[in-house]
C-alpha cells in the first residue's frame, strides 16, 4: 500500500458464513479493550435469552474455530461472526480509519448497518439471533451450502440440470466461484455433475442453507421481528451486494432484510461497482481473509487495488492485525497513535479521547504509582524502587540493594532487548536489526510498542516517564538501546545521590 497526496477512506468488509478465526480473535481479545468491550454488548443480549454467555464460548481455554462452533447451538456460530467483525471494525475506527463505504456478505449486512449505526450492537444481536431462529422454522434440515468452480452463468446451467425447486444460486463471489445452496442430495447431484466437469465443489461451514427460496414462508416473521427494533440514522453509507445500490435512508429495511432471505449475493458485481466509483483499498473486518481474497480475482488483471484483512491469520501463524494498521497508517488511512491514545485503546476504547483525557488527568498519578510499585514488587530487592513507591517499599529496598549497578554497554543492551521483544512476539531474533522499523517494517503496532517498551523498562527497574514521552521518537531497537542506556545512567546517579 502505499501513500497518496489524498487518502480516501477505504470500503470495509463485513463476511458472513465461514468469516471466523478462533486464532486471532482470542489474541485480539487479549490484546484489544474493543473486542472485549463489543462482547461484552453482545452477553448481554445472550444472558437475557439464552442464560449463556458467548464469550465463555469464544475466551474461556483455547481458540475456538467455525466447526467446532457449529456442534453448539445455531446462535453461538452467528453471533461469533458478528461480534469478531463488529470488534475489528471498532479497533479500525479507534486507530482513526473513516470509512468511505460499508459492505456485508449475507449476515454480513446486518453487521455492517450496525456498525454503520442503524441499529446498536445489542439490538442488532437481537436481528441475528432472530434470524437464525426464523431460518430454523422454516423447512430446511438437512439443507447446506457449498461453494463450485464456476461462474454464475456455468453454475446456473447445473443448476437447471439438477431441477430440483430448492436448489438455488446464493452467491455470485466470482468468475471462478459461485456458491449454491439446498438439500444435501441435490447439492449431491451437483457434486457428481461437477465431478464429471472437473469442477470442484466445497461445503461451507453453516449450520442453515441461506438465500434459498425454502425460506420465503419465514421471509414475512424476520420483518416482523425488525420493525419492533429501534431505528437511527446511518453514519456512513451502506453499500448492499444484494440490492445492487446503496441503502436509502428513509426506506423500510425490515422488507429489505426479510427480502435477503430469498435473494442471491451478488458480491462480484458490488465490488466491480465501488471499483467503478473510485475505491482502490477494500478491509475485511472480521475472521480469515475470505473476501479480501476474492477481491483481486473479481477485477482485472493489473487493477490497483490493496485489499486487507483484520482479524485472521497469516500463513506464519501470527495475527495480522499489526501489519494491516501499520500499512493504513502508512497509507495516512489511519491516524498515528502516540503514548496515551496507545493506553486509552489498551485499558477504555469505549471512552472517547476527550473522556479519557480528562479521567488520564486526574488519575494517571494513581496508575503511575501503583505500577511502578507493582515492579518493585516483582524485581524484588535487587534494585532502588521506581519513584512514587511508598517509604515503607523504599526503606526496604535500599536495605538490600547493591552500592552501584553500572549500566550494561550498548552491545549487551541490544542482545537483551532483541531476545526480549523476539520472544514476546514469536519473531526470530534476526530480523531484529538495530535499524529495523518496528511498525512499518516488521508490522509491530503502537499498543504493542507500549507493553515492550514497558517489559524493557520493567526487566532493568526503570521508573514510569513522563507524559511528554513520544513513543515515535523510539522506532528502531537502536533508538531504544539508546533510550534505555540514557535512563539508566540517570537512574543510577539519582540512586547514588539518594
Amino acid at each position: 500500500m502505499t501513500k497518496t497526496e489524498k487518502a480516501v477512506g477505504p470500503v470495509l468488509l463485513f463476511p458472513g458464513q465461514g468469516g471466523f478465526d478462533g486464532a486471532a480473535l482470542n489474541r485480539a481479545h487479549q490484546m484489544n479493550s474493543q473486542v472485549r468491550a463489543v462482547f461484552e454488548s453482545i452477553d448481554t443480549v445472550t444472558v437475557e435469552l439464552f442464560s449463556r454467555r458467548v464469550s465463555d464460548v469464544l475466551f474461556d481455554g483455547e481458540p475456538v474455530e467455525p466447526a467446532e462452533l457449529l456442534n453448539d447451538a445455531t446462535w453461538v456460530s452467528q453471533l461469533a461472526i458478528y461480534g469478531a467483525s463488529l470488534a475489528a471494525h471498532r479497533i479500525l475506527t479507534d486507530n482513526g480509519v473513516r470509512p468511505s463505504a460499508l459492505m456485508g456478505h449475507s449476515l454480513g449486512e446486518i453487521t455492517a448497518l450496525v456498525a454503520a449505526g442503524a441499529y446498536s450492537v445489542e439490538d442488532g444481536a437481537r436481528i441475528v439471533v432472530r434470524r437464525t431462529a426464523v431460518v430454523g422454522e422454516a423447512n430446511v434440515v438437512g439443507s447446506s451450502m457449498a461453494a463450485l468452480s464456476a461462474s454464475p452463468k456455468r453454475a446456473g446451467h447445473l443448476v437447471g440440470l439438477v431441477d430440483h425447486p430448492l436448489l438455488a444460486v446464493a452467491a455470485e463471489n466470482h468468475d471462478q466461484q459461485t456458491v449454491l445452496s439446498g438439500p444435501h442430495e441435490a447439492i449431491a447431484q451437483v457434486r457428481a455433475l461437477a465431478g464429471q466437469l472437473n469442477l470442484s465443489v466445497a461445503e461451507l461451514d453453516t449450520p442453515f442453507a441461506f438465500h434459498n427460496p425454502a425460506l420465503a414462508e419465514v421471509a414475512p416473521r424476520f420483518a416482523e421481528f425488525v420493525r419492533t427494533v429501534p431505528r437511527r440514522p446511518l453514519n456512513v453509507p451502506v453499500y448492499s451486494p444484494i440490492l445492487q445500490r446503496f441503502y436509502l435512508e428513509e426506506e423500510p429495511l425490515e422488507e429489505l432484510l426479510a427480502g435477503h432471505f430469498t435473494r442471491p449475493v451478488g458480491f462480484a458485481m458490488a465490488v466491480t461497482a465501488l471499483y467503478e466509483r473510485g475505491e482502490r483499498v477494500f478491509v475485511e473486518t472480521g475472521g480469515r481473509a475470505a473476501l479480501t481474497s476474492l477481491v483481486p480475482k473479481i477485477l482485472p488483471s493489473g487493477a490497483e487495488v490493496t485489499a486487507v484483512a483484520t482479524l485472521a491469520t497469516g500463513r506464519d501463524g501470527e495475527p495480522v492485525l499489526p501489519s494491516t494498521l501499520a500499512a493504513l497508517r502508512r497509507a495516512g488511512l489511519a491516524a498515528s497513535v502516540d503514548g496515551v491514545q496507545a493506553i486509552r485503546m489498551q485499558l477504555a476504547a469505549e471512552l472517547s479521547e476527550e473522556e479519557f483525557a480528562e479521567v488520564w488527568a486526574i488519575a494517571h498519578h494513581e496508575v503511575v504509582d501503583l505500577v511502578n510499585r507493582k515492579a518493585v514488587s516483582l524485581r524484588g530487592a535487587r534494585r532502588t524502587p521506581a519513584v512514587g513507591t511508598s517509604t515503607t517499599d523504599v526503606a526496604a529496598t535500599k536495605a538490600a540493594a547493591p552500592t552501584e549497578t553500572p549500566a550494561p554497554d550498548p552491545d549487551d543492551l541490544l542482545a537483551t532487548l532483541r531476545t526480549l521483544y523476539a520472544e514476546a512476539l514469536e519473531y526470530p531474533e534476526e530480523v531484529f536489526t538495530p535499524d529495523a522499523l518496528l511498525e512499518a517494517e516488521l508490522g509491530v503496532d503502537s499498543v504493542k510498542q507500549v507493553e515492550l517498551l514497558a517489559r524493557a523498562s520493567q526487566h532493568y527497574g526503570l521508573p514510569a516517564r513522563a507524559s511528554g514521552f513520544r513513543l515515535a521518537d523510539y522506532d528502531t531497537l537502536d533508538r531504544i538501546v539508546r533510550l534505555i542506556g540514557s535512563e539508566l545512567g540517570r537512574h543510577r546517579l539519582d540512586n547514588a545521590a539518594a
